[in-house]
């Protein structure tokens, strides 16, 4: 499979991992669009929400329980954060492996696109 983000996942491409467990890795993102922007993935490769199937549902929890440690340990839990992912190409994705934008730092304004 030729996604980035697999091979991310598969450690062939380095990345600034943040976080990693057997089924969930975040690293920053190369681009960032905050002071604190990190993407969270599935290490299985899901395209998107449209994508995920039942047997996901214990995963994507996962993600958001996730997505809330890691906000905690980068000190915008309290602040506030924002979690976005885009679903398909008129949602925005350019990478077909879901992912979810952790954002924080500063204040996201609305709306957002």
């Amino acid at each position: 499979m030729d996604c980035i983000f697999c091979k991310i996942a598969n450690k062939e491409i380095p990345s600034g991992i943040v976080y990693e467990d057997d089924d969930v890795i975040a690293f920053n993102d190369l681009n960032p669009e905050a002071p604190v922007h990190i993407l969270v993935i599935p290490k299985k490769h899901i395209v998107n929400l449209n994508d995920a199937k039942p047997e996901d549902q214990q995963l994507l929890g996962k993600l958001m329980l996730t997505i809330q440690k890691i906000a905690a340990e980068q000190g915008i839990a309290e602040s506030g954060y924002r979690v976005v992912t885009n679903c398909g190409e008129q949602g925005g994705q350019t990478v077909m492996h879901m992912h979810f934008h952790l954002l924080g730092g500063r204040e996201m304004l609305w709306p957002a696109g």
